[in-house]
């Protein structure tokens, strides 16, 4: 690909055989020409934020270090702007997560205790309140943040840094909140345009998961 100088250089080169009104437009031409090669991590966060529902298949494919194969599993996604967010599980078992606002609604397949505690609704569903478990709420933002294009609220907990083009982009990000440092040591996050298409998350302990989204028409 020909660098900025090398452009500009054969622009230069070929001013004495360009008409005063073509000189014109074709200098008015670099600024836009440049502007065209720029991706970074406003415009993408602008292209999400346009998004106002989603619909998604995922396959989700969790590596636990005790474990010599991954544990998967599949079921959907549905996001409605910008606060509404359900992973609902249909294989091996049927089980979801439903996010409103803060507060996040959990169905699991069978009666069991959650290991972080919450406040058990039935038999099998529990709710909890986000501001009661503030690494949760700093996980969860950053799928939230970046599905809403929500730039102010992933910088207050991670430093972000953006690789790619609009048609093949990822955005990593690394924790800076201690507590989820301790925890996690970073998401990439990539897709096209406006779709997420892969969500990546590296733990400390070794564990990772990794969930492929494939978008739905319709929801």
């Amino acid at each position: 690909m020909m660098s900025f100088a090398n452009f500009f250089h054969s622009v230069l080169s070929t001013i004495s055989f360009v008409r005063p009104k073509k000189l014109i437009i074709l200098f008015m031409l670099i600024p836009a020409l440049s502007h065209a090669d720029e991706w970074n991590i406003k415009q993408l966060m602008t292209a999400l934020a346009q998004v106002q529902t989603r619909h998604a298949l995922f396959i989700e494919r969790k590596s636990i270090a005790l474990l010599t194969v991954p544990v998967e599993s599949s079921g959907e996604l549905i996001y409605t702007a910008p606060n509404h967010l359900v992973k609902r599980t249909l294989k091996p078992k049927r089980e979801s997560m439903v996010l409103d606002e803060d507060t996040l609604n959990i169905e699991l397949s069978t009666q069991q205790n959650l290991p972080i505690g919450g406040k058990q609704t039935s038999k099998k569903n529990y709710q909890l309140q986000l501001q009661d478990y503030p690494e949760i709420a700093v996980f969860i933002d950053s799928i939230r943040g970046t599905l809403a294009g929500d730039l102010p609220a992933l910088q207050k907990n991670y430093q972000l840094s953006l690789i790619g083009n609009i048609d093949d982009w990822t955005l990593s990000l690394n924790p800076t909140n201690e507590k989820m440092q301790a925890l996690v040591k970073n998401i990439d996050i990539s897709g096209e345009h406006n779709a997420i298409h892969r969500i990546e998350i590296n733990q400390t302990d070794g564990d990772s998961s990794l969930m492929l989204i494939e978008q739905k028409l319709t929801p």
